[in-house]
C-alpha cells in the first residue's frame, strides 16, 4: 500500500506483554511506548499502586494516544470466571470488571476488554447464559459512563480454554448482546486463529458485523514444540505459525472486508512477548519490521 498504515489503522501494543512486569518497570514502559510516535495506541491493564497509577495516567494524558484497558490480566490473574456456573464465582468475577471500567475510565480509556472463563461441555448451555449476564451488567455500567466493552475471542481447547471461542460461537454471543447493548463487540486476534483452528478469511467473514478492535501476534500450536499454546512469540519464532506471509493475508482479508477506514481508524495492536530471556524492545522493533514489510506488499 502507498498510504501508510496509520492512515487507516490506529497502531498499538500491549504494554504488559511488550514488557512483562517481572522485567521491566510499569512506568518506564509507558513512556518509552508513548515517546515512540510509531503507535497511536496503548493498551494498559490494571494498576494496584495509587501513586504508579496517578504517574500513569499524567503519562498517557500527555502523550496524545487512544488509551485501551485491557481486564484480561484481572480475570486470569487471579482465576476468576465471568461464567461461572457458582453465582458468588460469576458475582466477583463481575465486580473486578465492574471496578476495570472504573481504572480504564480514570486513565483516560474509552472502555474495557476482557475474555470469557473456563468451560465444560456438559454445562457449556448454562456457562453461555451466566457470561450473557455478567457481559450485560457491565455492558450497562460501562454505558453509564459513555465507555465501551469488547470481548477477545481466545481458544477454547488448546491453553486459555476459553468459552468464546470458535468464531461461530463467538458470533452467536456477540449477537445476543449486541440485540441488547449497543457499546458491545469483540476483538479478534491473529495469534489466536490458529489456535482455534481457523484462518483470517474464515474469522473476519463469520465476525464480520461485531469487530471493533483487532490484535496481530503468533503462536506455536506444535505440541512438544517451545512456547506451545497461547503464548504470544515473536514473529519468526521456531515452529511458529505466523509471519510476515499470514500477516499479509490478514491485511488482504481486513481491506477485502472493508476495515481500511481512515475517518475512524479501528485499533489495530500487536501482542507480542520475549520469551525466556529475549530483549522486549528488540521484539517490538522485529514486529514493526513484519508489519511495515507485510503492509508494503500489500495491493493498493
Amino acid at each position: 500500500m502507498k498510504d501508510s498504515i496509520h492512515k487507516y489503522f490506529q497502531i498499538g501494543t500491549i504494554q504488559w506483554m511488550s514488557h512483562p512486569a517481572a522485567e521491566y518497570k510499569v512506568l518506564d514502559s509507558i513512556k518509552a511506548i508513548c515517546c515512540d510516535d510509531y503507535f497511536d495506541a496503548l493498551e494498559v491493564t490494571q494498576m494496584k499502586d495509587s501513586s504508579v497509577r496517578e504517574a500513569a495516567r499524567r503519562l498517557l494524558e500527555q502523550a496524545h494516544m487512544r488509551i485501551c484497558y485491557g481486564a484480561q490480566p484481572r480475570l486470569l490473574g487471579s482465576g476468576l470466571n465471568p461464567n461461572d456456573l457458582e453465582e458468588d464465582g460469576r458475582q466477583r468475577a463481575e465486580q473486578t470488571l465492574l471496578e476495570a471500567v472504573d481504572e480504564a475510565e480514570y486513565l483516560g480509556a474509552n472502555g474495557i476488554a476482557f475474555l470469557a472463563g473456563k468451560w465444560q461441555e456438559e454445562s457449556k448451555e448454562k456457562a453461555y447464559l451466566q457470561l450473557l449476564k455478567t457481559t450485560k451488567n457491565v455492558c450497562n455500567y460501562a454505558a453509564e459512563r459513555g465507555m465501551f466493552v469488547e470481548l477477545e475471542v481466545f481458544d477454547y481447547d488448546m491453553d486459555k480454554s476459553a468459552l468464546i471461542g470458535p468464531a461461530p460461537y463467538a458470533a452467536r454471543f456477540a449477537s445476543d448482546m449486541r440485540s441488547v447493548c449497543s457499546n458491545f463487540g469483540l476483538i479478534v486476534d491473529l495469534s489466536h486463529f490458529p489456535t482455534t483452528y481457523e484462518n483470517s478469511k474464515f474469522v473476519i467473514q463469520t465476525l464480520r458485523p461485531y469487530i471493533t478492535h483487532f490484535h496481530i501476534g503468533n503462536a506455536v500450536v506444535k505440541k512438544g514444540c517451545e512456547a506451545y499454546g497461547d503464548q504470544h512469540p515473536r514473529f519468526g519464532f521456531p515452529d511458529s505459525a505466523n509471519d510476515t506471509e499470514q500477516l499479509l493475508d490478514f491485511f488482504r482479508v481486513i481491506k477485502k472486508e472493508g476495515f481500511l477506514d481512515a475517518d475512524n481508524p479501528y485499533v489495530l495492536s500487536f501482542e507480542v512477548k520475549p520469551w525466556k530471556g529475549e530483549d522486549g524492545d528488540l521484539i517490538l522493533a522485529g514486529t514493526k519490521r513484519v508489519i511495515n514489510r507485510a503492509w508494503a506488499l500489500l495491493e493498493d
